[in-house]
């Protein structure tokens, strides 16, 4: 086969170049031109297996085109299917990406060892004695998964033909190389290639692919950028390797919110499904300790409640520390700046340590005022009553200001067994005859009234 001809191209900018610089002469950036293949040889397309329709290639006006044979595909995984927004959409390609380590082929292999369709679990990165050993601690009954070991993607089309899979799994994307393309894997041009082979093959037989896709140091999916455009849906697994829950996000669906997202916990067996995380981020404790307090928060759709730990102690070296775990530092000065000036409380001489349990980070501004109710608790040496919570916004007057989708949070609270919910009196909520107390107040004075 003759070698394709390349040139090098800025992926800012769009510039060509002869030969590969480290700096783009006309957007000025670096480490933005790639090889990419201009000329390539002639290639055969993949055979589309003979039980599967070519879908129809004249237009069709839109109120003709039939959706009712197409049904989404249930994972049986309740939080996978909560994600992707209800299933698996037929023809659908799938993006998972996730640090190294967190347990991105686990999830997946779990998910196809639930199905109850012919699976085909293609990996290029480990061997299929390998899989063998994680999948018998899994699920080892399952007869529908297959799992086949190859990065070609003319030999996995071959193997495609003659299974006939319902649904494919690539673990992972920058594995594979295709005979077409002389770069390496895991190169810019090659990532491109084989994805737009899978999008054609799941495209035209309707068969779902999903692929896992590594991630680089920033955080971002390896490959162009393009890669996240050209596929459905783009699914990201977060977690702390030190901690055992996990957290499935979708940064892009074409076929369904963004805002859901679904909790794992990792066990031995492989990832268990949390259904309600509200009562494993709240700790189980008999007796009433001082500097905790719960906040009914909001991840994407789900209303959760979590604990917020505070400990404010003397300055033992002079210069008060400020310090937060899975809360922003600064918003917790602002916080503390808010209390001294509106409230009275002298916290500059004092060290302030805050944290929020399970190892998660909170961006929601609906725990302000759960941080604000902690730190006096810890200052006072006081406990707040174990069945209150916290949802509201404080500003740098002191106000306390009203959050979105109060009345989800509310039955968050009724439902876990709270007493009492604090929220702003700004709030409208039109909720009736629910067996949580709605404490409504204004501004920061009526909070230290109420619980100190």
């Amino acid at each position: 086969m003759a070698k394709a001809k390349t040139t090098f191209f800025c992926q800012n900018c769009g510039n060509q170049y002869a030969k590969w610089q480290g700096q783009c002469t006309a957007c000025k950036e670096w480490n933005t031109i790639v090889e990419e293949v201009i000329i390539k040889p002639e290639k055969s397309n993949w055979k589309t297996p003979a039980s599967s329709k070519k879908r129809a290639s004249q237009p069709l006006r839109i109120k003709d085109i039939d959706v009712s044979k197409e049904p989404r595909l249930d994972t049986f995984d309740s939080e996978f299917n909560r994600v992707l927004g209800g299933g698996i959409v037929p023809g659908s390609l799938t993006l998972l990406g996730g640090e190294p380590g967190i347990g991105k082929s686990t999830l997946l292999l779990q998910v196809s060892l639930k199905l109850p369709y012919k699976t085909l679990y293609v990996s290029g990165e480990e061997s299929q004695k390998q899989i063998k050993m994680r999948a018998e601690r899994i699920n080892p009954e399952n007869n529908n998964c297959y799992i086949l070991t190859e990065t070609k993607t003319q030999n996995i089309f071959k193997q495609i033909e003659s299974l006939d899979p319902d649904i494919v799994i690539i673990d992972s994307i920058q594995t594979l190389h295709s005979d077409y393309i002389e770069s390496s894997s895991g190169s810019i041009s090659q990532i491109k290639e084989c994805t737009t082979e899978l999008i054609k093959f799941a495209k035209e037989t309707a068969t779902p692919v999903i692929l896992i896709g590594h991630i680089t140091k920033d955080g971002n999916i390896a490959g162009p950028k393009i890669l996240e455009h050209m596929v459905d849906t783009v699914l990201q697994f977060e977690g702390d390797r030190n901690h055992i829950f996990r957290i499935l996000r979708a940064n892009k669906n074409r076929f369904g919110s963004t805002s859901e997202l679904g909790i794992y916990e990792m066990q031995g067996s492989g990832l268990r499904e949390v259904s309600n995380p509200s009562e494993i981020l709240i700790s189980k404790r008999d007796e009433e300790l001082s500097g905790n307090a719960i906040a009914a928060t909001l991840e994407g759709m789900r209303p959760l409640m979590i604990e917020v730990q505070a400990l404010v102690s003397t300055a033992v070296y002079g210069t008060p520390q400020r310090s937060a775990t899975g809360f922003n530092a600064k918003r917790l000065n602002m916080l503390l700046a808010v209390l001294e000036k509106r409230a009275g409380f002298r916290l500059g001489a004092k060290d302030v340590f805050l944290n929020i349990t399970g190892g998660i980070t909170v961006d929601d501004p609906a725990i302000d005022l759960a941080v604000v109710a902690s730190i006096l608790s810890s200052n006072e040496d006081v406990a707040l009553q174990k069945d209150f919570c916290f949802a509201a916004e404080v500003g740098l007057s002191g106000e306390i200001r009203p959050v979105q989708r109060i009345e989800q949070r509310i039955l968050e609270a009724e439902k876990l067994g709270f007493s009492t919910i604090f929220v702003s009196r700004y709030n409208k909520i039109s909720l009736k005859n629910i067996g949580v107390k709605v404490q409504l107040i204004s501004k920061i004075e009526d909070l230290v009234g109420s619980v100190v």
